[in-house]
């Protein structure tokens, strides 16, 4: 495992690259954590190994006011998390051992490698959105996010969400400009979209709609699970492991 920092203008993302074992050339997974999360989560550490496990390196990077990066969690939004992740791609482009790239995210990663994937559809073999949390900026449009209730119209600076913790405003105003939509019909290659049916935090309507909307996409639901699939984790790494491999079949 190698640690190191990702720089982009002017702060640091805190990055860990984990590679298989007695493989030198090999398919890389950008994997990214969801909204408060970071990468030594039990779901994000258990996607790693899975993947490490079949012959894939794996970049898990902290995003902007999250884990060990720059940033105050306050003032992160999603603009600031898809101009990171940008330069993620842009720095696992320069890694010669790599042979395909991959993306995935859990939550508001999910949302983020949707956006991504739409942005450079061309750069990434697949996708893998995990219990992708892409009703945020619907959420953030009628006034309603992380327990936070909010004139949507009229966004108070301060937002005061689960936890007691405090967001900015302006992770709102952001928000409500997304339109995942279209990075959606953007990417056209394969991906696998994982989520518990008992997901507490993202509406199950919402895989259903994604992978109804993607065109070459395999939706895994799994029976009784939860957001970070708490009951079923080995579910969620083997649906990983089957659709990475039949990738590089």
């Amino acid at each position: 495992m190698k640690e190191f920092n990702i720089p982009y203008d002017g702060i640091n993302l805190h990055a860990k690259l984990d590679m298989p074992e007695n493989i030198n050339k090999c398919p890389l997974v950008i994997l990214i954590h969801g909204f408060t999360g970071h990468m030594e989560e039990k779901h994000i550490i258990a996607a790693q190994e899975a993947m490490n496990s079949i012959g894939f390196a794996v970049l898990r990077v902290e995003m902007y006011g999250h884990g060990k990066s720059d940033g105050s969690f306050k003032d992160h939004t999603l603009y600031k998390w898809v101009t990171g992740a940008l330069a993620v791609v842009d720095y696992a482009k320069t890694l010669d051992f790599v042979t395909d790239l991959y993306i995935s995210g859990h939550s508001q990663g999910g949302l983020l490698v949707m956006l991504i994937a739409g942005m450079r559809p061309d750069d990434f073999k697949a996708v893998i959105p995990l219990s992708p949390a892409w009703m945020i900026p619907d959420s953030a449009r009628r006034g309603l996010l992380a327990g936070a209730e909010f004139d949507p119209e009229h966004i108070p600076d301060v937002l005061h969400i689960w936890g007691g913790q405090e967001l900015g405003g302006n992770y709102a105003r952001v928000a409500q400009t997304i339109h995942p939509e279209e990075a959606i019909s953007r990417y056209n290659g394969p991906v696998l979209l994982v989520q518990g049916d008992a997901d507490e935090a993202v509406p199950l309507e919402y895989a259903k709609k994604a992978a109804a909307l993607y065109k070459n996409c395999k939706l895994v639901l799994i029976p009784g699970d939860t957001h970070c699939y708490d009951n079923h984790l080995d579910m969620m790494t083997d649906a990983v492991k089957e659709f990475l491999q039949s990738c590089e079949k």
